[in-house]
């Protein structure tokens, strides 16, 4: 907290020692001269402290009303270029804090994030194995997905995008930006964007979580948080295992993090690296036709980034993300065929800086930043025939034979201005990608908000995005498949409006979207042909409405209820698509319906449930693999899903009782491949202060 204030109106001075948990846009509302020791009301109004700037959100869900008792640090959004009061953004932003990633029924991050309002998580053997991500009806390789600020998306496929090296117990909170957020983060934000954030403690702890469950379940992690003067490590290990929940789902999972900042005179160091390792069997992930798929994934991490200036914030940063991926059609060499003569083998090394930089004035914040990455692919599969063999490391006999290499360039500006009732952000992204010659991309975008009343605030917004071609995409090619490495980037306008609202312990949003995507990358033929070729000729719609409230019965009935949190969402969305004279292979099997209700209560004195239950209607259909061949063509159904956690709480120990798909329920993230069963699991976490 800021330590003694002077508030001054006419001949009458107030003092104060602290913002009383208020946030700082109160005083807007006072209608007086504000100073805060040496701070004026510029500053106040159009600058973020450091230390602010670092975090982008730490409230647990977007609001508009500034008499929200909050702490100061927890108004500050970076849901733009350059941060802003979280009260003045324009757009849908969730935020899953860490209260309630630890009360959650779940065991992983892809989990928590099926419960978040128009996320379409499709898993592929559950618990985070594999998992393909989209949001508001996009395709998994449209979302970007950042690592404390950091764009670690792979640009093989995005099957690859959440093989994060970190602990779900490790993680803070979890950002969701919906809708385009390419004039923010860069290419491949097409329908938003996910950043998890960890080690954000100021204090020094320890954190310990053993859990085990049905199907050889074994989950042990290990964090802490080391705070010596001005230099603050986070450390996290983890390892999970499971003999799966039906043949070949088996797992071995291990992950390890570190995460260090230190405090200058120049500015905030903040130094990440961190290396996952997982092996998994493959029961029908890609096609039902072999059972005996395995695949094994190393990812290591690494930036650093710096945070320094007063007048002009400079936030420059250097990463590096390589991905070895072994897959394996056949698990057990003795069953192949002898056609088969070889796995597939992918490594792909991505290299980035960026730089952003902000500055306020009376005209408001102006924001500019530029973007460099260069991915790079070696394979005995995807890119373009090599001269030379490279060995595949860790594979002995084995090699690489075709590569790829390009490299991306954005260019970013935005201005935005601040009023008492209305806020605007224009910002713009210029990009140039290697492959596409000397053409520039250019997408701007748009964000307005008026505030109606002191409980309603109304907001609307048009923004531009693309997603490049990952090299899937360019190279991948079958018997009946053939990619084109003259593919340019997809395209998309969207065009939202809604309202936020806050009332006395409730809060949330309503909104009505339209995305209009072009050169969507396609599997077309023409119907003579027996290949399908990927072409950038469709046109995909997307119209979308979605509904979100948070309520907090303590706050709204002035008392201490059995009922502590209920969070409801709803979401439904409707596609259409051209292609011309083309048949397309684009499935259209997106969430049309999503109904999410959590609840956490209490049972008596430190013992509390908590539930999580989730209604999915999904367009489309599938064809059924009866063991031997294809047959006949399946719609998929609507289900309900039930987690639910039993918990005691006391004096940093937890002990936990939960059961996922709690009703035993039947249903398919994709066709032919059946999700886990109801699986028990129990576990205790302990959290000491040190």
């Amino acid at each position: 907290m800021y330590q003694k204030g002077l508030v001054r109106q006419a001949d009458r001075v107030l003092t104060f020692r602290k913002f009383g948990r208020k946030g700082y846009s109160i005083f807007q509302s006072l209608h007086k001269v504000v100073r805060i020791g040496c701070l004026s009301v510029s500053y106040l109004l159009f600058a973020i402290s450091a230390n602010a700037e670092r975090n982008m959100i730490i409230a647990g869900h977007d609001t508009i009303s500034p008499m929200k008792d909050i702490e100061v640090d927890e108004v500050v959004v970076s849901a733009q270029r350059a941060p802003v009061a979280f009260s003045q953004v324009a757009r849908v932003v969730k935020v899953i804090g860490k209260e309630e990633i630890q009360s959650s029924p779940v065991q992983s991050l892809q989990d928590l994030l099926r419960y978040a309002l128009d996320v379409d998580v499709r898993q592929r053997g559950g618990l985070g194995v594999q998992t393909d991500i989209s949001i508001r009806g996009s395709s998994f390789d449209q979302v970007l997905v950042l690592l404390n600020g950091i764009n670690i998306n792979d640009p093989q496929t995005g099957h690859h995008s959440l093989n994060l090296p970190v602990s779900f117990d490790a993680i803070d909170r979890i950002e969701i930006l919906e809708g385009p957020s390419s004039r923010i983060y860069g290419p491949n934000a097409l329908s938003g964007a996910i950043n998890i954030i960890t080690g954000s403690s100021e204090s020094s702890n320890l954190k310990g979580r053993l859990s085990a469950g049905q199907n050889g379940y074994y989950d042990g992690g290990l964090s802490g948080t080391i705070v010596s003067g001005k230099v603050k490590n986070f450390l996290s290990v983890d390892r999970r295992s499971s003999d799966g929940y039906i043949k070949n789902t088996d797992f071995r999972i291990t992950d390890a993090f570190y995460q260090g900042k230190l405090e200058t005179k120049a500015g905030a160091l903040d130094w990440q690296v961190g290396h996952s390792e997982r092996g998994f069997g493959a029961n029908s992930f890609y096609t039902p036709a072999y059972p005996d798929q395995f695949e094994k994934v190393k990812t290591t991490f690494a930036s650093v980034k710096m945070e320094t200036g007063d007048i002009v914030h400079f936030t420059p940063s250097v990463y590096w993300r390589r991905n070895q991926d072994l897959f394996e059609l056949f698990r057990y060499p003795g069953l192949a065929p002898s056609w088969y003569t070889t796995h597939n083998y992918h490594l792909t090394d991505i290299y980035g800086t960026n730089l952003n930089a902000w500055f306020a004035s009376s005209l408001g914040k102006t924001a500019f930043g530029a973007d460099f990455r260069s991915e790079n692919i070696l394979s005995n599969v995807l890119g373009i025939p090599m001269q030379i063999p490279v060995a595949v490391p860790g594979e002995e006999g084995h090699f690489f034979t075709k590569s790829d290499t390009r490299t991306n360039l954005s260019l970013f500006v935005e201005h935005s201005v601040y009023l008492s009732r209305f806020t605007a952000s224009a910002g713009i992204m210029a990009n140039w990608n290697s492959q596409l010659g000397t053409k520039w991309n250019i997408f701007p975008g748009l964000d307005i908000s008026y505030q109606i009343s002191n409980v309603i605030k109304w907001y609307a917004s048009i923004n531009s995005s693309l997603r490049l071609p990952t090299f899937t995409d360019l190279y991948y090619s079958s018997p009946t498949n053939k990619g084109n490495a003259l593919l340019q980037p997809e395209k998309a306008v969207e065009y939202e409006t809604g309202i936020k609202y806050q009332f006395k312990g409730i809060d949330g949003h309503f909104a009505y979207f339209h995305r209009n995507g072009k050169d969507m990358i396609d599997w077309v033929r023409k119907p003579s042909d027996n290949i399908w070729y990927a072409q950038n000729i469709t046109e995909l719609n997307t119209d979308g409405l979605e509904f979100s409230a948070k309520i907090n019965p303590g706050k709204l009935f002035d008392n201490k209820l059995f009922i502590q949190t209920v969070n409801f969402s709803w979401s439904h969305l409707s596609q259409s698509k051209q292609s011309g004279i083309y048949s397309s292979s684009y499935v259209l099997d997106y969430l049309k319906n999503k109904i999410n209700l959590g609840i956490t209560h209490k049972v008596i004195k430190n013992i509390g449930i908590s539930w999580q239950i989730s209604y999915q209607d999904r367009n489309g259909s599938y064809t059924y693999w009866d063991g031997t061949k294809y047959g006949e063509q399946f719609d998929y159904k609507p289900f309900i899903l039930v987690d639910s956690r039993v918990y005691w709480k006391k004096k940093g120990i937890t002990y936990y009782l939960e059961s996922s798909n709690l009703f035993n329920k039947t249903y398919q993230d994709f066709g032919n491949l059946r999700e886990p069963g109801r699986w028990l699991k129990a576990g205790i976490i302990c959290e000491l202060n040190l």
